[in-house]
């Protein structure tokens, strides 16, 4: 049976990858939708809580009302369905997503 859990070093390197990637990919809004659509299997999705409908997020920490449309890590044009992400570095995640990341907008 293959374990569905990464573990927490694991989770903690992607963070480690992850943090300083996202600021050397300068990601032009306008290619947003060009994007690959970031899949819940993904390693890094799965080490984040990543789910496309925030409605099915499972996590303790999750509040109703968070998404990725209204956290600080989205990019892009407000009103797309699908935005690049700055956790998700090369992906575009949907508007209506969560992950246990989410920061409210400043």
């Amino acid at each position: 049976m293959k374990n569905s859990h990464l573990s927490r070093r694991r989770f903690l390197r992607n963070i480690a990858i992850a943090g300083p990637a996202s600021s050397l990919l300068m990601i032009d809004p306008a290619l947003a939708q060009d994007l690959p659509v970031l899949s819940p299997d993904d390693p890094m999705a799965q080490g984040l809580q990543y789910t496309p409908d925030a409605a099915t997020a499972t996590a303790d920490n999750y509040q109703e009302g968070q998404n990725c449309a209204n956290c600080n890590f989205i990019q892009g044009n407000e009103g797309d369905e699908y935005r690049p992400c700055q956790l998700f570095v090369g992906k575009s995640v949907s508007a209506d997503g969560w992950c246990i990341s989410w920061v409210p907008k400043a």
